[in-house]
């Protein structure tokens, strides 16, 4: 709440808080780290089909050491938020699916680039919805 009323007090155009389960992307996830580290160990990886880009750095990996240190930075580490929304366009990306409740993230996508369609699966009867847009496209 004080981190909301000084960034206002800054001149910050919103400022709100979001209802989410743990603190993604901050140091407060680093006990995280060493778990799922080890979880990690004892995954059999292999090269991804498609492209995976890493919201840490905006970069994708065929290596599986890269891929697992990327994964492990995005605990902590900060987004590279619009960036990534820029590099996905950029890849000729034109449809992006928010998982989850809200639009949250949507909305911020449509400030960075009003050309890109998005679509929410934030319930069960917005699946069918999604799967029809996305059959269209392919067509």
């Amino acid at each position: 709440e004080r981190a909301i009323v000084a960034a206002k007090a800054q001149g910050a155009k919103i400022a709100k808080q979001l209802p989410v389960s743990v603190p993604s992307h901050c140091p407060l996830m680093q006990p995280a780290v060493a778990v799922l580290s080890q979880k990690m160990q004892s995954i059999t990886w292999k090269k991804p089909q498609i492209p995976v880009l890493h919201n840490i750095d905006v970069q994708t990996y065929d290596e599986e050491s890269l891929i697992r240190e990327a994964l492990l930075q995005q605990l902590t580490g900060s987004v590279q938020w619009v960036k990534t929304i820029q590099r996905l366009s950029q890849e000729g990306v034109t449809q992006l699916v928010e998982c989850g409740p809200g639009k949250v993230l949507s909305g911020l996508i449509k400030r960075i680039d009003r050309d890109l369609v998005t679509m929410t699966l934030g319930k069960q009867d917005d699946f069918a919805t999604v799967k029809q847009a996305m059959l269209e496209v392919q067509a």
